[in-house]
């Protein structure tokens, strides 16, 4: 769309703007020298096909149609060009010296204007230091930031309407500028939960995280040191703490460097799933007992490694029987034993065959253990749900949730 074609030319609109209001629309125009109007009159070439129009207007379309004297425009792409030409700074300026909330806000809810304008106008939007949905004005502007971002908004009706639909919004995107303008908001103060989601999500903006840092909030911390993704260099200065450096080792993205700077951790580091074979072997060689179980629980742990410490000791096979790494090979054989099979039943690797047999073993123990696991077969989970002492089991199970809604039968 091509403004510039249509300065000095009158428009006339039929129905409604949809991304601006009609005094902003009308505003707009008068920086391109384009006039609006609300009727054919002589020197009208172009027709603006609004949304909304009245019986009147629409027999006035069909009219003008048929006479092939004009051209007609499609709002939208006209509203987004239109937007594309606002000069950032000056809308910003003309904002702050009027102060005009209501402007503002008509602004933010204007899905025409690029995202980068939305952030510069969203941090200038204050927020009264109440919650997001708290006032009119404040849901309003909550709504249009979780209506413009959130994915498959038209499956999820009235997400933009709920702190869980900002919630959802953080989860789900990779779009660091967004997760950077969430963290600014005022009124995530109110909600520790969303400042714990930034704390642990991968594309968190490093100077985020620092700045989370400094305001020292004990949980977000914590959510901060658990992060796998946490960068290397926050990492460096965070591992002199004893504590930090114990949940940094369990579970950031290791590399070399790191592996050696927390080599006093070797416990949790053994917890840690991006170990590589190298890393593994050097703990494996501490032959340290505390290292040898989290190891065996590990889930990246190599199965050569697993099958070594598998014939180390009892405890370690049982530990490594719960172990979804575990080869199937082994947990066959395990079957055998009897003192394996709660381990076993735990164990959502373990083949559906042996499940069964478990089942039909009638152990009440073993049960509420299958009752929870997500490989049970779904015919044994639908027996044990008639069950009072497993149905709260079985109704938690994901792998049975996931059956439930591919069949899309509800709960029994």
């Amino acid at each position: 769309m091509n403004l510039e074609s249509l300065k000095n030319q009158k428009i006339l609109l039929l129905g409604k703007t949809r991304a601006f209001s009609l005094d902003e629309f009308t505003s707009q125009l008068k920086q391109h020298n384009i006039e609006l109007v609300d009727e054919v009159s002589e020197g009208v070439k172009f027709i603006l096909e609004g949304r909304v129009l009245s019986p009147y207007e629409q027999n006035l379309m069909n009219e003008l149609y048929e006479q092939y004297k004009y051209e007609f425009i499609e709002l939208e792409p006209f509203e987004k060009a239109l937007a594309q030409t606002i000069d950032d700074n000056v809308l910003l300026m003309s904002l702050k010296l009027s102060n005009d909330k209501a402007r503002l806000k008509s602004f933010l809810q204007n899905g025409a204007i690029s995202d980068g304008l939305f952030f510069k106008l969203l941090k200038n939007y204050k927020w009264q230091n109440e919650d997001f949905f708290e006032n009119d004005d404040n849901r309003d502007v909550t709504a249009a930031l979780i209506e413009r971002f959130y994915e498959n908004i038209e499956r999820n009706h009235n997400v933009q309407f709920a702190t869980t639909g900002l919630i959802h919004l953080i989860s789900q995107t990779n779009n660091e500028e967004l997760l950077e303008a969430i963290s600014e908001l005022e009124p995530i103060k109110l909600h520790p939960k969303i400042k714990v989601i930034l704390a642990t999500h991968p594309q968190t903006p490093k100077k985020v995280l620092k700045r989370f840092l400094k305001e020292g909030d004990a949980i977000v911390l914590d959510a901060i040191y658990a992060n796998p993704s946490l960068d290397h260099q926050i990492a460096k200065t965070l591992i002199e703490d004893e504590e930090a450096a114990k949940k940094i080792a369990q579970n950031i993205v290791l590399d070399e460097e790191l592996f050696v700077l927390l080599k006093d951790y070797s416990v949790e580091l053994a917890s840690n799933v991006s170990l590589s074979l190298e890393m593994q072997q050097k703990l494996l060689d501490l032959d340290d007992e505390a290292v040898d179980k989290n190891l065996a629980q590990n889930t990246s742990l190599d199965t050569q490694f697993l099958e070594s410490l598998y014939k180390k000791s009892n405890e370690l096979q049982q530990i490594i029987l719960e172990n979804p790494a575990t080869p199937s090979t082994i947990l066959e054989a395990a079957y055998n034993d009897s003192s394996n099979h709660l381990s076993l039943a735990k164990n959502s690797a373990t083949p559906q065959e042996i499940l069964s047999k478990l089942y039909d073993l009638g152990e009440t123990e073993i049960l509420s253990e299958l009752a929870q696991n997500e490989n049970t077969p779904v015919e044994l989970l639908y027996q044990m749900q008639l069950d009072s002492r497993f149905e709260r089991y079985v109704r938690t199970n994901a792998g049975f949730g996931k059956h439930i809604q591919t069949q899309n039968i509800g709960w029994l």
